[in-house]
């Protein structure tokens, strides 16, 4: 027993002895094969890349490590370098990419390429190439011979490695955690941009035969991969930070997505206009759940043209502020409409259809004369913009962007409302219709308290109509308001209050000689507001429309300059009264004196 047993510890360790030693033998039989083929691997390699690009590009690196044990090697200190001399000379042979491109990292990782494969075959195969933390520089020059041309290269690369290689194809190419700097040379000076932590996998890279004819293929690839995690970006004034959370692209289906989006103010509602020392509109942005559909990166990257057919935007909020009582800025914001912008926009952009879903809208200020702030809110918008281009070729088929969008004022009267934009117009050209359903007055006190100093006691909206033509100058149109049992109190802000006061006489004055409290009145008669409006010059496009929409209200309630000047005229009167009533009782008190002193003797 005790003999079989040393038998068996033997054969172990003879068992054992042989395989560490064939191991051994393997690996350096492995490493000597490896440093005897690296002069030779690291010739090919330069080779292949010199000649499956034409000779555009040639890559440097100082050292390579080779493993044939497990099929993995590694390149450091890696540069891809365009040859600008071969560049100019593609260029007049009317066959230059609009793209170059300088690559560099600390170190390639290779693995699996596959040896067995490579020496029975002739066909190099590569599981993945890994780019950790290259810097990537992208140069567009855009040129008329490249207009309309397919995602493919003009002449396949197979015809520069097929003398010594029958297929060659990358399964994966990762990029982490790039540092990605564009330069668009199509202008008198270079305009950069640029973007870190960016993620990019390029998928399924294949050089045989047939591969440069394929069309389901971008660049001889079958899909490309970007993602971004919490890009964070200060925009020039110092007054924003953008931030974005995990965007995440696919060019094989064209998909977009990202999971959050905000631009947020670096101050305060009150801190923000303070610090600029006049009044500006401050906007506070969030969005999540966005999404574009049917991207064409091939016309980004040959063109810089931005297409999708649609986008979505879901459940999200826009806040606009305005502190009313900072010093108004001088400076001019005509040409400032939303289709404007969307004009000046130095990318050139179309998107067919943009929807949104759940957002809330609202537009606050604080008022001079209050000292508080009003806000009207437009909540759980959605709807559609059609035709949103800043592209010539797309504003000749169609010169107008629409919107058709439904809210809810003050998150209970539903509203409906209808843009048209004119893409072309110099001087800003738009339209809007719109149709508020029933609305409970009170619910208005929100901004009308704030900024009017007026407080709806009671009233009923039934219906509020309106159509709009407006321009960079003036709006023109015509109000139909619709409202039941209108009656106000008129407000003051009392020295020593926090509150606003309620103004007794000047209420009556108003319920009892300005308003209407019905429209239709009694008899049937429906007051329409016909509306003209100019636009201040530093006016927001939210102001205007506010304006706008407030100079029909007040005719419609019976706020007219006739009324108004009645009322002003009566005011007058009763002040005239006052004044009268007071001087009166000053001689009866005078007289009053004089009697006493008369009586007492003190004058004779």
């Amino acid at each position: 027993m005790i003999e079989k047993s040393g038998k068996r510890k033997k054969i172990l360790i003879w068992t054992g002895a042989i395989i560490l030693i064939l191991v051994l033998g393997i690996s350096l039989t492995s490493r000597y094969f490896a440093n005897k083929f690296k002069p030779l691997i690291k010739e090919q390699i330069k080779e292949l890349v010199l000649k499956s690009t034409d000779s555009l590009y040639h890559i440097e690196f100082s050292s390579i490590r080779i493993n044939l044990l497990t099929a993995n090697a590694s390149l450091t200190e890696v540069k891809v370098i365009p040859d600008t001399q071969v560049f100019k000379k593609l260029i007049a042979l009317k066959k230059a990419p609009n793209n170059i491109y300088y690559i560099e990292l600390e170190k390639l990782g290779i693995r699996n390429f596959h040896l067995f494969r490579f020496l029975r075959h002739r066909k190099l195969n590569i599981t993945q190439l890994r780019l950790d933390n290259p810097n990537v520089v992208m140069v567009n020059k855009q040129f008329d011979f490249n207009e309309d041309k397919p995602p493919r290269p003009n002449q396949s690369p197979y015809d520069y490695i097929s003398a010594y290689l029958k297929e060659f194809s990358i399964h994966t190419i990762d990029f982490n955690n790039v540092r990605f700097k564009y330069i668009n040379n199509n202008k008198a000076e270079p305009e950069v941009d640029s973007v870190k932590n960016l993620n990019i996998t390029l998928k399924d890279y294949l050089i045989d035969p047939h591969s440069a004819t394929d069309k389901s293929r971008l660049y001889l690839l079958k899909d490309v991969k970007i993602n971004l995690n919490n890009y964070t970006y200060a925009t020039p004034d110092s007054l924003y930070h953008l931030n974005l959370h995990q965007l995440d692209f696919s060019a094989a289906s064209g998909k977009l997505n990202i999971k959050s989006f905000m631009l947020l103010p670096r101050y305060d509602e009150m801190r923000f206009g303070q610090l600029l020392g006049y009044s500006k509109d401050r906007y506070e942005i969030q969005m999540s759940d966005i999404s574009l559909d049917g991207i064409n990166l091939p016309l980004y990257i040959l063109k810089q043209e931005f297409f999708a057919k649609e986008m979505n935007i879901a459940n999200g909020s826009v806040a606009v502020f305005n502190d009313n009582s900072l010093p108004k800025t001088e400076t001019e914001r005509i040409g400032r409409y939303p289709h404007q912008l969307l004009q000046k926009i130095k990318a050139r952009l179309n998107i067919n259809k943009l929807n949104l879903n759940n957002i809330n809208i609202s537009y606050s200020v604080f008022d001079r004369d209050s000292r508080q702030k009003g806000t009207i809110s437009f909540e759980n918008t959605s709807g559609s913009f059609n035709n949103v281009t800043n592209m010539p070729k797309y504003k000749e088929k169609n010169p107008f962007m629409t919107a058709s969008l439904t809210s809810y004022m003050m998150g209970k009267g539903k509203l409906d409302v209808n843009f048209k934009f004119d893409l072309n117009a110099n001087d800003g050209a738009f339209s809007y219709t719109g149709l508020l359903g029933h609305l409970e007055g009170r619910s208005l006190n929100r901004i009308t308290k704030p900024l009017g100093m007026v407080e709806v006691k009671s009233g009923e909206v039934k219906k509020l109509e309106f159509k709009i033509d407006a321009n960079d100058r003036t709006a023109k149109g015509l109000m139909k308001f619709e409202y039941n049992d209108l009656s106000v109190n008129l407000l003051k802000k009392e020295e020593g209050e926090d509150r606003l006061v309620r103004q007794g006489w000047m209420s009556f004055l108003a319920n009892a000689i300005i308003l209407n409290p019905n429209n239709p009145d009694s008899n049937g008669i429906l007051i329409t507001a016909p509306i003209y409006e100019l636009r201040k010059k530093n006016g927001s496009f939210f102001h205007f429309i506010w304006r706008t929409l407030l100079q029909g209200i007040k005719h419609s309630v019976g706020v007219t300059e006739a009324k108004q000047q009645k009322i002003k005229t009566q005011i007058a009167r009763f002040e005239q009264m006052k004044l009268d009533r007071e001087a009166r009782q000053a001689r009866r008190e005078k007289r009053k004196l004089l009697r006493k002193k008369k009586l007492t003797g003190e004058i004779n």
